[in-house]
């Protein structure tokens, strides 16, 4: 994928400007599991998704992780660049959910672009106030949304991504994805089977009844 795709004002760059993003972008090709940025690692810089599926998540001071978004194909992850976002600290990290292919540009030099350029440094702002706001979309749901809601509007979700209704996933890794214990889940997902929405075995939740799903997920 070119670089000049990611970005809808790339006509509005010098060329000069569009030169050096070809250049600095550094192409990674990572299996599933990695982890690519920590709060804990150094400023890593514009994360731009090739291909693949990776997710950025939170991690309480208990060890709890709650997913924050996903981001998939022609994605850009800024929060992993908050050093050359004034006045923007976030501790994230983002783990490839699935192989992935990644760009990664530098901030340093970043940075010094969105200084030279109006264009550049408006289409940053407006991608900051996407992710807010799925930021606040989140705490919404927590704060004012039911489980039982909130986990099946998961499973649904989970049955795009993966285009499968037999899902392969852990309820631990559930518990992680939405911020809550791995006991809550289970609980939960014994009861959508007691009335028929999903069927469960070791690692895998197969998803029975969409629309009922659906509704609860509303």
């Amino acid at each position: 994928m070119k670089i000049s795709e990611y970005f809808p004002i790339w006509d509005q760059l010098t060329a000069e400007q569009q030169k050096w993003l070809k250049q600095s972008a550094v192409y990674r090709e990572l299996p599933k599991g990695t982890v690519i940025h920590s709060g804990e690692l150094d400023c890593l810089g514009m994360i731009l998704v090739e291909h693949g599926r990776l997710r950025a998540y939170m991690i309480s001071d208990e060890g709890r992780e709650i997913t924050i978004y996903r981001l998939l194909e022609r994605d850009i992850c800024l929060f992993s660049a908050s050093c050359m976002l004034k006045n923007i600290q976030f501790e994230i990290t983002v783990e490839t959910e699935t192989d992935a292919a990644v760009r990664i540009i530098p901030p340093a030099g970043f940075k010094r672009l969105m200084e030279e350029s109006a264009p550049m440094a408006n289409y940053v702002n407006q991608l900051m106030a996407g992710r807010f706001s799925e930021v606040v979309w989140l705490m919404e749901q927590i704060m004012w949304k039911s489980f039982d809601s909130r986990l099946a509007a998961f499973l649904l979700e989970e049955c795009m991504l993966e285009e499968t209704e037999v899902l392969k996933i852990t309820h631990e890794k559930i518990a992680d994805h939405l911020g809550t214990a791995r006991e809550v889940v289970t609980r939960m997902l014994r009861y959508f089977q007691g009335e028929g929405m999903v069927r469960l075995s070791r690692g895998t939740v197969e998803i029975l009844d969409e629309k009922k799903l659906g509704q609860l997920a509303k």
